[in-house]
């Protein structure tokens, strides 16, 4: 299955239309006919979705770095979960008693 063709795929666009083209020219009951073009739309399509996310995930982590700052002034909070945790005292039992006992021995 591929996404629609309707749409505008500017690096795929003469793989979309050889694929047109097959359908157009070969019956519908040869359903193996078109396989080479649905093959190479599809690896153009594989191409291009990577290519788009690596735009979209370009500065990712500095993105998501600056959120987090901004999240922690807002709430007041100037600590991470992981580091709250560790100046958890009854945290801190807990996980001993884990490792002493075993997973399921509270």
């Amino acid at each position: 299955m591929h996404p629609p063709l309707d749409r505008p795929h500017p690096d795929c666009q003469e793989v979309v239309d050889d694929l047109r083209n097959c359908h157009a020219t070969n019956s519908k009951l040869k359903f193996w006919a078109c396989n080479d073009a649905k093959s190479r739309l599809d690896q153009c399509f594989k191409e291009e979705k990577q290519r788009i996310l690596l735009e979209m995930n370009k500065g990712f982590e500095e993105r998501r770095l600056e959120e987090d700052a901004l999240a922690a002034v807002s709430t007041g909070k100037n600590m991470s979960f992981e580091e709250y945790l560790k100046t958890d005292k009854e945290y801190q039992q807990d996980m001993e008693k884990v490792k002493n006992k075993g997973w399921f021995s509270f």
